[in-house]
């Protein structure tokens, strides 16, 4: 089984700097709401899809990639940044794709980011 690499799933530049204005308290604070809120996020996900509705499904894309973005957790904001724009040539064969690397990474990632916060606090 290959590692996947701490910066392709976390923004670690963007947690630097948040850890350095805020501290990693304060941002931990921030991971555990998004942790609350993350089954709803990817219920919406998956309900959008499953329900055939590409409006919806790029909008909850779109919603989920600022809040995923904003606790610095990098690879699954780069798949709801894909899954976002339904207009692009490829989502019609790619969203199914993207939408299962969210839903597959997601807790791992999550658990990921909390550990390096725990560790820099």
């Amino acid at each position: 089984m290959s590692v996947t690499p701490l910066d392709a799933i976390l923004d670690l530049n963007t947690l630097e700097q948040y850890v350095s204005a805020i501290g990693a308290g304060t941002l931990l604070k921030s991971v555990v709401l998004f942790e609350q809120l993350m089954p709803e996020y990817l219920g919406c996900l998956i309900k959008a899809n499953d329900d055939g509705d590409k409006e919806a499904l790029c909008s909850e894309a779109h919603k989920f990639k600022g809040a995923a973005g904003s606790v610095g957790l990098k690879r699954i904001q780069q798949f709801a940044q894909l899954l976002q724009h339904g207009e692009e040539a490829k989502w019609a064969d790619e969203h199914k794709t993207w939408l299962a690397e969210i839903v597959d990474h997601a807790e791992s990632d999550l658990q990921q980011l909390k550990l390096f916060l725990q560790a820099k606090a």
